[in-house]
């Protein structure tokens, strides 16, 4: 099959809650819808979300960015959906994502002053202005600078356990090997 790439812009339709672990409740329930279906079509890409405004890039095969984008397009969280980019891809770009999100950041806010925009909106971003967007997504990766709390790869061993859970662990791996060295003794 043919794969291709899409970007789009939309307004969000909900009002921005509180955030919860650095991400907006309905753009967090976005992404772990995203995710999962995105993973199981082999759809890629990245997501960004700020004043109230959606930017998203996707890629894969056709096929699949095109029904994802139609159910994106009959989604009530999104309105004034506007096609930026949507065309054939030779290659994937970006590696192993079901769907990256960018918070705020300073790379995001470096982007708005750069071309002085006084606020997010990607409706009216020019062709290079989504093509920096894009970059700046793939980027983020690399800078370590995204919320991913499907990805634990990058955790460290301390970090990925609770301590209860950890102390939990190495006494019952104790009480393992006691139990071995009391059974060896009895044989």
């Amino acid at each position: 099959m043919a794969l291709m790439r899409l970007a789009y812009a939309s307004e969000a339709t909900f009002e921005a809650q509180p955030l919860e672990k650095g991400v907006e409740p309905h753009v967090a329930r976005i992404l772990m819808a995203s995710r999962r279906n995105n993973a199981r079509t082999e759809l890629v890409g990245g997501l960004y979300y700020g004043d109230n405004r959606f930017f998203q890039y996707l890629e894969g095969e056709e096929e699949f960015v095109r029904e994802t984008f139609e159910c994106i397009r009959q989604d009530s969280r999104h309105r004034n959906i506007r096609t930026l980019i949507e065309e054939p891809l030779g290659s994937r770009t970006f590696s192993n994502w079901s769907m990256k999100y960018v918070p705020l950041s300073s790379d995001v806010q470096a982007f708005l002053e750069k071309h002085q925009l006084s606020s997010f909106n990607p409706a009216g971003f020019s062709g290079e202005q989504c093509e920096e967007m894009i970059e700046l997504i793939r980027r983020s990766s690399e800078d370590q600078k995204l919320v991913n709390h499907d990805d634990h790869s990058a955790l460290a061993p301390a970090q990925a356990l609770a301590p209860g859970v950890k102390y939990g662990l190495l006494a019952a791996g104790v009480l393992v090997v006691v139990a071995l060295v009391a059974g060896a003794l009895v044989f």
